[in-house]
């Protein structure tokens, strides 16, 4: 496996003044119940830096401890221990926020403003002089892909998801930040969005800016992403260029179609087989990081299926998150194996 490629979490971060992000030992933990007796802790002893002009993706499972890894850097929470740099200031510094643009997960907005004046209520909020409003808001709204003329008339509470999510974009990105933050910016965008999203991303990219985010869809992350660090159960599994990560081409790729579904089910996980759903009542296979592919067809062959290809390739990044995902929480990726699967099969 590649594994051997990983950066250890327990690496010492660099506070260099190429570092535009470096945090050590960072621990979150919160107080719930009744009597406030009881401790959650979403984030445990994390390490990592990012390089300025870097393009950064945290990745991991719903719960993992993402958005409360950037609350902690933008000083919205206090962490419990550990510290860290923004920019070579301390985390929580008020006069690095000038430099910051931070578009949330599950963003509020103002629901009887226009886009316009959304944005130019952000603008005011960095002091930017009018003038320079004038000219910013119209290029931010072109380059988010929201019409000018929709943005100057309509009320934000008429937008959909994915309007909103480019208006929210927007306003991340009204003070020309040096390092943004983005937590799940591709969510509610269609194919179009989601392409538009990532070109912003390249050309912050060529800007020199760094940009910190998170993403469930992770073809986009692998596409525009630098480095990446995968968290799970607050903790960091790993980290490191995605080159290093994923390796050379020595995934095996099994295909194959038939068989008994209820025979073959329970060594999913065994094999990392996935469904592909069926044509014409007639199932279709694939596995992939296999050991023995020669056990896998063997099992296959044995239950009914029949083998149409096999041959080498490197692993995708879905397929790295979800093996490394279930060596450290098998449970959360026998759900995400089948949300995975629930999304082949509808294609």
């Amino acid at each position: 496996m590649t594994g051997e490629a990983t950066l250890s979490t327990s690496t010492s971060v660099s506070t260099s003044q190429t570092a535009a992000i470096a945090v050590t030992g960072l621990s979150k933990t919160y107080r719930t119940g009744f009597y406030m007796n009881q401790l959650i802790k979403p984030l445990h002893d994390c390490s990592f830096t990012v390089d300025v002009g870097e393009t950064f993706g945290l990745l991991g499972p719903n719960g993992a401890g993402k958005t409360t890894t950037i609350k902690c850097l933008l000083g919205i929470v206090s962490p419990t221990s550990g510290e860290g740099s923004l920019l070579g200031q301390p985390l929580g510094e008020p006069s690095i926020k000038q430099k910051v643009g931070y578009l949330p997960e599950n963003p509020y907005f103002y629901d009887y403003l226009t886009a316009w004046e959304f944005l130019g209520f952000a603008g005011q909020l960095f002091q930017i002089p009018a003038v320079t409003l004038k000219e910013r808001i119209p290029y931010l709204l072109d380059l988010v892909g929201l019409s000018k003329d929709v943005a100057r008339k309509k009320q934000l509470r008429t937008y959909s998801k994915g309007m909103l999510q480019r208006a929210g974009m927007a306003q991340a990105l009204i003070n020309d930040p040096e390092l943004v933050f983005l937590d799940e910016p591709m969510s509610g965008l269609d194919p179009i969005g989601r392409f538009q999203i990532r070109e912003i991303i390249r050309q912050l990219k060529q800007q020199g800016k760094t940009v910190f985010f998170n993403s469930h869809i992770l073809s986009d992350v692998e596409a525009i992403c630098d480095r990446v660090a995968l968290l799970v159960k607050g903790k960091l599994v790993c980290q490191g260029r995605i080159n290093d990560l994923l390796g050379i081409e020595q995934t095996y790729w099994v295909q194959a179609f038939g068989g008994n579904l209820d025979e073959i089910r329970p060594h999913f996980d065994e094999w990392h087989i996935i469904s592909q759903g069926n044509d014409n009542d007639s199932l279709h296979w694939q596995g992939h990081w296999l050991d023995a592919p020669d056990r896998c067809i063997a099992l296959l062959e044995k239950h009914g299926a029949c083998t149409t290809n096999l041959g080498l390739r490197r692993q995708t990044l879905e397929e790295f998150f979800l093996d490394r995902v279930h060596e450290a929480d098998p449970d959360a990726a026998t759900v995400l194996r089948r949300d995975a699967q629930s999304v082949a099969n509808m294609k």
